[in-house]
Formats: structure tokens, sequence, C-alpha cells
């Protein structure tokens, strides 16, 4: 394949890949969810959402290559390819898996030095937030939310998140299915795996901690509640590591620093 010049990208981990790889000039439209690099909502056409797009807005930037994540976007890729258009779809749910996409986009565009000095960058965060885990305490029991009717455990870079920065993914064993409905949980599952620390992020909507703790029984759990930004957390990408999980380390290092202080002072 020649070198792609104008990329529709329906994912916003490809955007913000892009971007961060000096390769902003290929991109000719992005998914209306993007957030991360700002300029990139201010400079770039808005052509889809997550689960739904109009065929005739992406024909409108003449893309040479459409980018797709997730079984959610292979029926809008599958449209796309129906119009005549080239696509490339992703569908990694792991941290390697998010090093492995930021390669192939770097070979997609020629930008292969540009990519594996990113990959080093993300490893080095990587490990400077378990070098840090080591050092704690204890390890939580955690819980995250991605939704929250139903309830949708975290997937599995997520829960690789958790771990990394000292916690314990209490559906570590559900994080690795590949479909939403596959990590559907209910309160009670919860409950039954007593998280000491709940983690919010309603994928496009607002966590609401009061609607958690309204549940039956959860108020006993005595668990903190927080919420990260799903832009930040739940694209497969460069800024899932370097935002989410460090957001996820601090909920961790607070929690623990907070149950220090209640133990010190009973």
């Amino acid at each position: 394949m020649s070198v792609p010049q104008r990329i529709a990208c329906l994912s916003t981990e490809a955007v913000d890949t892009l971007y961060r790889i000096g390769a902003q000039d290929h991109i000719a439209g992005i998914s209306g969810y993007t957030v991360y690099p700002p300029e990139a909502r201010q400079h770039k056409p808005k052509i889809s959402g997550f689960t739904s797009m109009k065929i005739e807005k992406i024909l409108a930037v003449q893309p040479d290559l459409v980018i797709g994540f997730s079984d959610l976007q292979r029926p809008l890729l599958d449209e796309c390819e129906r119009a005549g258009l080239a696509t490339l779809w992703f569908n990694h749910r792991d941290l390697a898996g998010i090093h492995a996409m930021v390669r192939r986009l770097g070979a997609l565009v020629e930008k292969e030095l540009a990519a594996e000095t990113l990959c080093e960058q993300l490893q080095a965060c990587q490990d400077r937030i378990a070098a840090a885990a080591a050092q704690l305490a204890r390890r939580p029991r955690v819980c995250f939310e991605e939704w929250d009717e139903p309830i949708i455990c975290g997937i599995g870079w997520v829960s690789e998140i958790i771990e990394l920065a000292g916690g314990i993914d209490i559906f570590a064993d559900k994080a690795r299915a590949g479909l939403a409905r596959d990590r559907i949980v209910s309160a009670e599952d919860i409950l039954a795996r007593r998280p000491e620390l709940i983690l919010g992020s309603w994928c496009g909507k607002r966590f609401v901690p009061d609607k958690v703790l309204a549940r039956p029984g959860f108020a006993g759990l005595g668990a903190q509640l927080l919420e990260i930004k799903s832009a930040d957390i739940l694209a497969p990408g460069p800024t899932a590591i370097e935002r989410g999980a460090a957001q996820v380390q601090a909920a961790i290092q607070t929690f623990i620093a907070n149950s220090s202080n209640s133990i010190c002072k009973t």
C-alpha cells in the first residue's frame, strides 16, 4: 500500500497517535468524540460518532484510508468498503496492543522512528508507575465501571492499568472478554467482591457517585468513589497510558494514604 495522504479516523486513539508522531497532515477527518490533542478539534472536520456515521460525510473528505477500532466500528468500516474505500481495523484489548497500534500507524505513514520513540516514552511511563506501585504498603481491591445501566466492568487495558498502578481489579477475570456484553456484572457481583475503591468512567457521560451509593448495599461498602474521564482512559492509545494510568495511580495512592490516616486516628 502507498502512503495514505487523507486518513479518515473514526477512532480517537488513531488521531492522538498520528498527531503524536508528527503525521497530523495525513488526517482528513476525525471522530466527533476526539478530545486529544485539542487542536485536532479545531483544525480537522468531524465526520462520525463512535457507532454511527453518514457515508456522505466520510466521502466528503475524500479519504484514501478509513481507520476504525473494535467490533462496534466494524460495521462502519464494512459500509466504507462497500463504498469503495480502503479500511484499516484495529481490535486490540491490552497495553501491548496499544504499542503495536502505534508501531503499525508509524509504518503506515513512514514515521517508524517517531513511533518507536513514542513507544519508548509510553513504556517509560508504565515502568515509573510500576516502580511506584512496588512501594505501596498494600494493594486495594478496585472496581472499574465503564457503564452503569447495565453495569459494565473495565476492558483489558484498563484492568492492566489497575494492576500496574498497584490495585487488584476485582473483575480481572472478565476484562479479556472481547465484547462489552460479556463484561456486564450485577450490583450483587460487585458487593460479593467488596471493592475498596470504585472508579467510574461512564463512557460519554458524567460519573455520579450518589447514584452508585444509592444501590442497595453500596453505602455499606465504605468504598471511595472517583471519576476518571472516559476520554482519558477508554480510548486504547497513548492517552490511556499517560493520563489514564496516572489518574488510576493517583487514586490508589490517595486511597492508601487516607486509609493509613484513618488507622492512625483510631
